[in-house]
């Protein structure tokens, strides 16, 4: 198992059943072996807010990061979270982690998830003029979104 592994599922796993942790970055490192910035990097590519995660930190002697699993009252509220987030414009990887995360959290099923990530891949798109893709994916991914809810 790689090291980046290794350290997501470590924190998935201090992940308490109300989906939030809080690590001592230092301390992390000198338990799995590694430097710090190997933790920072897989926070920073593992628990994004596409993915679902907020994550917070405090810096300084006590300092901290917190790691919570994002949570939302109804399949509508968390899709038009998702919406809402998208902007004007939005890159394959970007789309292709939220859909994930939707289909991850029983928002989308695995059949509307394939269709999703067929519709906004870049072998679809591949006719459209590169500096226009991002914003068709965009605004392809909203309204596949908005008719799911």
């Amino acid at each position: 198992m790689s090291m980046s592994n290794e350290i997501a599922k470590l924190i998935l796993d201090m992940l308490s059943d109300d989906g939030e942790t809080e690590i001592q970055r230092n301390e992390m490192a000198q338990h799995l072996g590694c430097v710090p910035s190997q933790i920072n990097y897989v926070i920073s590519s593992r628990f994004t807010p596409e993915q679902g995660y907020i994550v917070e930190s405090r810096r300084g002697g006590g300092g901290y990061i917190k790691i919570t699993r994002a949570k939302y009252d109804s399949k509508s509220a968390m899709l038009m979270h998702v919406v809402n987030s998208i902007g004007d414009s939005i890159d394959e990887a970007s789309c292709k982690a939220h859909i994930y995360n939707l289909n991850y959290q029983n928002i989308l099923s695995p059949e509307i998830s394939k269709l999703m990530l067929a519709a906004t891949g870049e072998r679809c798109l591949r006719e459209v003029p590169a500096d226009l893709r991002d914003k068709v994916r965009a605004s392809l991914f909203k309204q596949m979104l908005l008719a799911n809810q």
